[in-house]
């Protein structure tokens, strides 16, 4: 098989035919200065990179490749914060350039590179706007996005930065509720921008829709009622494990086609908006008694995007199966939430709950990381 007949084969680049752009969850220097990102954007059609602070933790506390900017960015540094600041900051420039021509080759719609607020900022609406458009201004490159979580604070401060003109990755998104309050914002805040006469064509924004965790949560509920459940309902209970976050997600697609369309919609877009694209994230089968593809081959369609880590990046490569799947069984995705609720399990109580843990999730690896850069320069400074 030719290189470029293998590559047409090849599942990854294949998305691209039913509209979804594969995007890489992960970053380190390794793969930047070996010439692995750059490869992966030629053979396997990667079209962006997610970040965030608990991939930021492993690449720098696993390693040597970040000692050498440390001892020599050490001295001119504030404190550790400011040091990592430095470091992320140039592991998505550099990034970033890499996915420059993705970004140039789609007119912007892909390309993108995505850096986190500090975690620590979550809950707090005004030091969000502050904190993206620092980061904004550091990084200074178009096709950034900074990724702000979607806490009930979080939602007027990604109104207000869309306003601003700032591509923002909308992260922690569990419900669909919340899905809906996150693209209504992305839409007042072009509004807004319209409003005050700036141009729309070049902001864009993604909506990162967990999906993994939901099922990791709630087939430990459906365990427990299975402990005691006979007949019917045992039989209901195991048709559900494995299936919520995907039916989950599909209904949130649902949301997503009826927000970006119709009279409102299409006056913004001929204007030059895009939609925000809904992003699959959290796509890593937790579970091993389920496929190491499900998150991907079940969720193919238009207008989306599916940031896929490394192992399940080489996994979907290998045997990822190809069709658009995310507009089929929606029928089946109602009635899996409703069965769901049928059986006392509340996915709204679930989806606050992975909220609030994943918050923690990021805050915990960011405290983690800081500490192990502050050793690093103490070491450096002795």
């Amino acid at each position: 098989m030719n290189p470029q007949t293998q590559m047409n084969a090849n599942p990854l680049v294949r998305l691209a035919e039913f509209g979804q752009s594969p995007w890489f969850d992960f970053i380190s220097r390794d793969i930047i200065e070996s010439g692995e990102l750059a490869r992966l954007v030629v053979t396997d059609g990667l079209k962006g990179v997610t970040s965030n602070p608990a991939i930021f933790e492993k690449a720098v506390s696993s390693g040597t490749a970040y000692d050498a900017f440390i001892r020599e960015n050490a001295a001119s540094s504030e404190d550790a914060v400011d040091l990592y600041e430095k470091l992320a900051v140039r592991d998505v420039q550099d990034a970033a350039d890499i996915l420059r021509g993705v970004y140039d080759a789609t007119d912007g719609a892909d390309g993108f590179v995505s850096l986190e607020v500090s975690p620590h900022l979550a809950f707090d609406t005004e030091k969000t706007i502050a904190e993206a458009r620092r980061l904004w201004q550091m990084v200074d490159r178009p096709n950034l996005m900074v990724k702000v979580p979607a806490t009930p604070e979080g939602i007027p401060a990604i109104e207000q930065l869309i306003a601003d003109g700032i591509n923002i990755n909308v992260t922690l998104l569990f419900s669909q509720a919340a899905y809906r309050d996150v693209a209504n914002a992305y839409v007042a805040g072009l509004k807004r921008r319209n409003d005050a006469g700036e141009g729309l064509g070049r902001v864009a924004s993604v909506a990162s829709f967990f999906v993994s965790r939901i099922d990791s949560l709630v087939d430990k509920q459906i365990e427990e009622k299975l402990a005691s459940a006979e007949g019917d309902e045992k039989e209901r209970l195991e048709s559900l494990r494995g299936n919520v976050a995907v039916a989950n997600a599909k209904l949130a697609y649902q949301a997503y086609l009826e927000i970006f369309s119709g009279a409102e919609w299409e006056a913004l877009a001929a204007k030059g908006a895009r939609p925000q694209r809904v992003l699959w994230a959290s796509t890593g089968t937790k579970n091993k008694d389920y496929s190491d593809v499900l998150y991907i081959d079940e969720l193919i369609g238009p207008d989306t995007v599916n940031t896929i880590p490394p192992a399940t990046w080489d996994a979907f490569r290998d045997h990822g199966t190809v069709a658009q799947t995310l507009t089929e069984g929606v029928d089946e995705a109602r009635q899996t939430l409703a069965d769901l609720a049928a059986a006392g399990i509340s996915l709204d109580a679930a989806t606050d709950q992975l909220l609030a843990e994943a918050v923690k999730l990021f805050v915990d690896p960011f405290d983690k990381m800081i500490a192990a850069v502050e050793t690093a320069m103490n070491e450096v400074k002795q």
